[in-house]
């Protein structure tokens, strides 16, 4: 028997979860959200939410971030920046410096 830690919780669709955080998002949903391709696609769900939060969709958008800027953004985290680079790098891009 597995043991569920947080608190069940039911999303405007429907679905149950449970979280052990105050984060509103409900995971089924988010997976439902995530791209099948693009740079984007490469990220976890916070890092993409972050840079979607702050209006990135594109790397052109990305390429006028600092790594010390995008580390700023809430959900955002240090595991991301490798992906993003070697992204940018594909486009003959990179991160403000």
């Amino acid at each position: 028997m597995q043991i569920k830690k947080g608190t069940l919780r039911t999303c405007g669709k429907g679905h149950e979860y449970y979280k052990s955080s105050d984060c509103p998002t409900c995971p089924v949903c988010e997976a439902g959200r995530k791209p099948q391709n693009g740079f984007l696609s490469l990220l976890p769900a916070p890092a993409r939410r972050a840079l979607e939060n702050n209006g990135i969709t594109t790397l052109k958008q990305l390429s006028k971030f600092s790594e010390k800027e995008l580390m700023q953004f809430h959900g955002f985290g240090k595991h991301s920046i490798p992906k993003l680079r070697t992204a940018l790098e594909k486009e003959n891009l990179a991160f403000k410096r």
